[in-house]
């Protein structure tokens, strides 16, 4: 009887899924079209070096590409170039994105950061198989269509501190060539030089700057967790007429609990030769969850005009390697869908000894306090100033300096009042 029971209510909760599938979906093109049509941006693809918008790969797409106020890996090159400067350790990097049919982006990337000054290189080409045929089916040409650009990085976090983090502003330098293969005429005939005519070169300049500092912080940790960065992106003249790919870009970072990262950005593309063709607003979102110090899940999601991408990713840490392989779903006005896979190595080259010189500091003042507690004052300011050498910006050894030298200069006063006072006492003694 129980079983019958069981059985009736299982029907009627699959009833309503039936009576869905049921219907006539028997177009499924115009089905998915009609609800993201609305969505499709009338101006998309009227600039050139259009590689220059996909994601090199790493941590910077599992994201979404959500990461122009977070900024703390290798591929910064693709988002905001003031990350070199707050970067924990020198990098070196090897990405690959296997784009759309037999599409490829291949990356290679080095930054480095001396104190708050970061600086870094990058190379990354886009290339497409190119193969011609005649009518009678036989190939007259063979080749790639690439895109190849080679990036110059350098930012410096200023005013950064032991409270405040400072405000890091970086730069992208940009020359990139297009490389378009021979091709025939109307008859098949190969056309010695005529790709050379399409190809062309291109310069351009990435500009941006971040900050953090704390807000609504759930857990104990000397790093911020609120993160703030806006850039621009692509910015130059145009190549062969078009337009190149600018884009301004605004996100925020927020590290609710030490393994958990949100992040959300907007960018705005911008077409400069007519401001009026420029793209709609591009919207993104990420997170990041550490579950281990040896690997990371991310995940990000991209809506841009009628294609949203959902990104999955995950990060391993070996020794001092990582390793990085995100998949993508891109949905288009297509029925179907397209998946892809990119990789990234990266080799942690060290810190330059910052965490050694920061451990060295902190034990100079721990050091000062104790011997300030002990009211061993100069000793203490000759402690916390060999501090302020390694670092002229250690916040609390400032404000040891400053405290222990108000102490004594109130300890000077008070002993000239004694001795005032003693020699009042003296001279009232020997009065007549």
């Amino acid at each position: 009887m129980k079983i019958r029971r069981l059985s009736y209510i299982f029907i009627l909760l699959l009833y309503p899924i039936l009576q869905t599938a049921a219907l006539d979906l028997s177009d499924p093109y115009m089905y998915v079209s009609g609800i993201i049509d609305p969505l499709i941006d009338p101006n998309e693809g009227e600039t050139t070096f259009r590689s220059l918008l996909i994601p090199g790969g790493g941590r910077s797409e599992a994201m979404g590409s959500a990461f122009t106020a977070l900024a703390d890996d290798i591929s910064f090159f693709d988002t905001n170039p003031s990350g070199s400067s707050t970067m924990k350790n020198t990098e070196l990097a090897v990405l690959h994105n296997s784009w759309i049919a037999d599409s490829r982006l291949e990356t290679v990337s080095y930054t480095v950061r001396l104190d708050n000054l970061g600086m870094g290189a990058s190379a990354r080409c886009f290339y497409v198989p190119f193969t011609e045929y005649n009518t009678f089916g036989e190939r007259v040409s063979r080749g790639y269509y690439t895109e190849t650009v080679a990036t110059l990085n350098a930012s410096h976090n200023f005013l950064a501190g032991y409270y405040f983090k400072g405000i890091a502003v970086g730069a992208n330098l940009k020359a990139g060539f297009r490389s378009m293969p021979d091709y025939s005429d109307n008859y098949g005939n190969l056309q010695q030089g005529s790709g050379a005519g399409q190809s062309a070169a291109a310069f351009m300049v990435d500009i941006g700057a971040q900050t953090r500092f704390n807000l609504l912080k759930l857990y104990s940790s000397r790093d911020p967790n609120f993160h703030v960065g806006a850039t621009l992106r692509n910015a130059g003249p145009p190549v062969s007429g078009e337009a190149l790919p600018t884009v301004a870009a605004a996100g925020v970072a927020w590290k609710m609990a030490n393994p958990i990262t949100f992040s959300g950005e907007i960018q705005q593309p911008l077409n400069f030769m007519n401001l009026k063709n420029s793209g709609r607003t591009v919207f993104g979102a990420g997170f990041s969850v550490e579950f281990a110090s040896f690997f990371t899940l991310l995940g990000g999601l991209q809506l841009k005009g009628a294609n949203p991408r959902i990104s999955l990713g995950g990060e391993m840490n070996v020794n001092d390697i990582q390793f990085n392989i995100n998949y993508t779903l891109d949905m288009t006005t297509q029925a179907a869908v397209f998946n892809r896979i990119s990789l990234a190595a990266k080799l942690n080259l060290g810190d330059r000894g910052r965490a050694d010189r920061q451990k060295r500091i902190e034990k100079l003042y721990i050091e000062g306090l104790r011997l300030y507690a002990l009211g061993e004052l100069d000793e203490a300011v000759e402690v916390w100033n060999a501090a302020l050498d390694l670092d002229k910006r250690f916040d609390p050894a400032i404000e040891g300096v400053r405290t222990a030298l108000y102490t004594i200069q109130i300890q000077q006063e008070i002993r000239k009042l004694q001795i005032l006072e003693d020699s009042e006492a003296q001279a009232g003694g020997t009065d007549p």
